[in-house]
């Protein structure tokens, strides 16, 4: 758990640095979008829209465009695309499994773009079900670590359904089971807790330990795969080198 935990919460930081990029906000929009297709555009009755809009606002997404996106998802606007969500299953070097969670109208498009990333920053596309089963859905929400200890954090979610807090750099990372999510954070709520975010993740259930170089090489490709406008998130199981997390 501690080499995703190190690389999620990086990622996390660095989406929040990068959060002004178009690609960015196109990205949670479409989270939103999807959400509120899926569930209702109420986020009170839908806590997938209410954590996708919490994670948009979070961002500094205009709340405009947050308003748009759940009209066009829950039909009140036109112009929604129709999204359909999947997943490819791939190596990167030094045998790091990878996930890539894709969110496209246009499933040709999205196969092409990802094995392209894939075969030009040295991995390899794998048959589904080859990677998949090495993690598992878990619930991740990330506490700010400041005003709060670990003691407080761990007292509001113990009996939410929480499995366990790590302290991860400047954060707490709250696990759960995948159904346990909306319980962890509404009980961190109601302790007065403030969250940075909330959501379902795949977690892998072993790490690969590289050195920087190797990691560096790995994170080249990942961070290929994330510039995709396609491509929501992307999972792997490598334990990086704090100095390189660092340079993220």
């Amino acid at each position: 758990m501690s080499g995703h935990s190190k690389w999620a919460t990086t990622k996390h930081q660095k989406a929040v640095k990068d959060a002004k990029r178009s690609s960015a906000f196109a990205k949670l929009i479409k989270n939103i979008e999807v959400a509120a297709r899926t569930g209702g555009g109420d986020p009170a009755g839908n806590p997938t829209l209410y954590d996708a809009i919490q994670k948009a606002k979070k961002n500094s997404v205009p709340n405009d465009n947050i308003d748009r996106a759940v009209k066009r998802g829950s039909g009140q606007e036109t112009g929604g695309a129709d999204y359909q969500t999947i997943m490819y299953e791939g190596y990167a070097a030094h045998g790091v499994a990878v996930l890539v969670e894709c969110l496209t109208d246009n499933r040709n498009r999205a196969a092409s773009d990802v094995r392209v990333a894939f075969t030009r920053n040295g991995g390899t596309m794998a048959d589904p079900g080859s990677v998949a089963y090495l993690f598992t859905r878990k619930g991740v929400v990330e506490v700010p670590a400041e005003g709060h200890d670990e003691d407080d954090v761990l007292g509001a979610v113990l009996d939410a359904g929480a499995e366990e807090v790590n302290r991860v750099g400047d954060s707490f990372e709250v696990v759960s089971e995948a159904t346990d999510l909306v319980a962890v954070r509404t009980a961190l709520q109601e302790a007065g807790i403030e969250y940075d975010s909330a959501e379902a993740q795949f977690v892998p259930s072993m790490q690969v330990p590289l050195d920087a170089e190797q990691a560096r090489s790995v994170l080249k490709l990942i961070d290929a795969l994330d510039d995709l406008d396609d491509v929501q998130n992307v999972y792997a199981n490598l334990d990086v080198p704090e100095g390189v997390l660092e340079d993220a």
